[in-house]
């Protein structure tokens, strides 16, 4: 099988000794679409002579049936795993590959080229020490390249190789090479890489790959391999300071406390102090597991449990850190996201934040700037869209510990998750807590919402009346407030045309100004209920996203849906304000239920319909929804 075959059968103890003690890389191949990466890393496989020979028996029939040499070896099939990816001659998923030489170690991420899968090859990037970039000797730089590019340095890999493909393609002509090694090397002196070494390849031939070739005999660098084997890429991780993100409370009995997780960085021996984040509490490690086994320190990437000498508060998503050089803590960042989803980033929307082993509720409070990744310029954006990269600030419902990315990357990376589908959105960096996160506190006032309730008898609370525009939300909300005034009750009306004429003024119709507005919407509804009001707020609010945003602002039961379900044919049958005429004839863009969605309730605590029942049967419904639930009376 391999170059080790011999000393295996030899001396296997002898084997596994070297094994133990080579150095080991992890790098990527990346690029744009068929540019050669996955033949590449079969060239890589094949000639370390790492293929099996049933491998190999099947990778000949394979090349015969679906490969795209001719008849040839396809090299590129022993990675192309998948039947799709077989089927149209491209990588689709994350593909990894171990090899090795007599001098060093490999894992091998083979990546996607075509643009809807950037984030597989983000997911490649994370882990990676270096980074094979391919390029196509034909095509040159292309776009895909420059983003991968920009990745591969957003996310802190400082060693490149720059693998100009194809050379035979092009006649192994010098000039051809050289051009496009000067055009990267000006594009990427703003990408912070510590070396970018070039090298002509064939990967198909394999020439440069293994060893020199002759028909380039102008090119007197390095090969591809020797360069692999020799690069140094010294890994920061163990030379950082400690950091053990808590997965796991091990409490197997009564006698014993453990915390366990996989130590992202450093090292911690028995008696060394640390800090739990983002609690502040300190102790001292009394004892190191790893599985079973005691241990008198604990390096990164082991797998541990750790148990301490005092009983403090510690709980999965902690993080435990060495006490003379803790982590930071906040619950505002400023940070790079990558988006990775069809639908685009909103400001203001709430999304899931993972990071390390804690889920937070997180908003982009603000989309600073978007990168072109051609020009590497910052340029102006509300929203960011499939496999744009931009920064923005974060603003989380509580405090987490983290490092900024380029000092570790394991406690500086996150996640962003869609609430509603759960799907992964966004990959981020943290750069830096703001300040004023840590400067401003909540002050404490002795008379509070109860208090305020109180004095007005009545249980404070939310009517959030949503539905197409024409429905009559308004109307409805108008007469439930008259309702409740001849009752002696307290209330305030947040309508979405007046709010716009001050509050939101600024704001227009799209979805992102939609969300925006929602949020301040919210929020000002939450300081009415802190007053002990019952605030009606009479919005189209199309988001479900939104309205539960805006729900989980406020207390339990404090917030009641009102959805006034009337058929978009009623309400355009109605148009009071002429709006849908205009609509439909594009003189009104992003107009709800014509050219912008709206998502209806799918648990309302109230349902009206205005097509089936006038505004004073509507009304009297919601009174009587109220009653019912003790919202008419203070609780005292």
């Amino acid at each position: 099988m391999s170059h080790a075959s011999e000393l295996i059968e030899k001396d296997i103890l002898q084997y596994l000794d070297a094994q133990e003690h080579k150095s080991f890389l992890r790098f990527i191949t990346c690029g744009s679409v068929d540019d050669g990466k996955s033949t590449l890393i079969g060239r890589l496989l094949y000639d370390s002579k790492m293929i099996f020979e049933d491998q190999l028996t099947s990778l000949e029939a394979d090349s015969k049936k679906v490969g795209t040499t001719g008849g040839d070896l396809d090299l590129a099939l022993l990675v192309d795993g998948l039947a799709a990816e077989r089927e149209q001659g491209i990588t689709i998923d994350v593909a990894y590959r171990f090899f090795s030489t007599d001098k060093r170690k490999f894992i091998v991420a083979d990546t996607p080229g075509h643009e809807q899968y950037t984030r597989n090859m983000a997911t490649g990037a994370s882990t990676a020490d270096l980074a094979v970039i391919l390029i196509d000797a034909r095509k040159g730089i292309l776009t895909q390249t420059r983003r991968h590019s920009f990745i591969v340095s957003l996310l802190g890999i400082r060693h490149v190789v720059l693998a100009i493909n194809k050379m035979d393609l092009v006649d192994y002509a010098q000039d051809v090479f050289e051009q496009i090694k000067h055009d990267y090397e000006v594009f990427a002196q703003a990408l912070n890489f510590d070396d970018v070494v070039a090298v002509p390849i064939s990967a198909l031939k394999g020439d440069n790959i293994l060893n020199g070739s002759d028909a380039m005999p102008w090119y007197q660098g390095t090969t591809l391999m020797s360069h692999l084997e020799s690069v140094n890429v010294d890994r920061d991780d163990q030379v950082s300071s400690f950091r053990l993100p808590v997965q796991w409370v091990n409490r197997p009995n009564l006698d014993f406390r453990g915390f366990s997780g996989t130590i992202a960085s450093g090292t911690v021996s028995i008696g060394d102090e640390i800090m739990a984040l983002p609690s502040g509490h300190r102790s001292r490690v009394k004892q190191i597991l790893v599985g079973d086994e005691d241990c008198q320190l604990g390096a990164a990437g082991e797998a541990v449990t750790i148990a301490l000498e005092d009983e403090i508060d510690i709980s999965r998503g902690d993080v435990l850190c060495a006490a003379n050089d803790p982590a930071r803590v906040s619950d505002q960042f400023m940070a790079h996201v990558l988006w990775m989803h069809h639908e685009a980033l909103l400001p203001g929307r709430p999304y899931l934040l993972k990071s390390g082993n804690r889920t937070s509720t997180a908003v982009v409070s603000d989309l600073r700037h978007k990168v072109n990744v051609n020009t590497l310029e910052h340029q102006a954006g509300k929203t960011l869209e499939l496999n744009e990269v931009g920064q923005c600030t974060l603003s989380l419902n509580q405090r987490i510990a983290f490092d900024p990315y380029t000092v570790n990357r394991d406690t500086g990376s996150f996640i962003l998750i869609d609430r509603l589908t759960n799907n992964t959105v966004g990959a981020g960096m943290f750069d830096f807590e703001l300040r004023r996160a840590s400067n401003i506190v909540w002050q404490e006032l002795d008379v509070d919402k109860q208090t305020r309730a109180n004095q007005k008898h009545q249980k404070p609370c939310v009517l959030w009346f949503t539905g197409l525009s024409g429905s009559g939300k308004s109307t409805v909300a108008n007469l439930v407030e008259k309702k409740l005034l001849t009752r002696g009750k307290h209330t305030y009306i947040l309508d979405g045309d007046n709010v716009r004429h001050g509050l939101n003024k600024d704001l227009g119709f799209t979805d992102v100004d939609r969300v925006e507005n929602i949020r301040r919407v919210g929020e000002t509804a939450k300081l009415f209920v802190d007053a002990g009001l019952i605030v009606l707020v009479s919005f189209i609010s199309p988001f479900i996203s939104e309205r539960r945003m805006a729900r989980n602002l406020l207390g339990e039961g404090e917030f009641l849906e009102v959805f006034v379900n009337t058929p978009l044919e009623v309400c355009e049958s109605r148009d009071p304000k002429g709006l849908y005429k205009k609509a439909r004839e594009g003189k009104i863009k992003n107009f709800t239920g014509i050219d912008s969605a709206y998502e209806a309730p799918e648990d309302a605590e109230i349902i009206v319909s205005t097509a089936d029942q006038d505004a004073e049967t509507s009304a009297d419904q919601i009174i009587e929804y109220l009653e019912a639930n003790g919202y008419l009376e203070s609780d005292s």
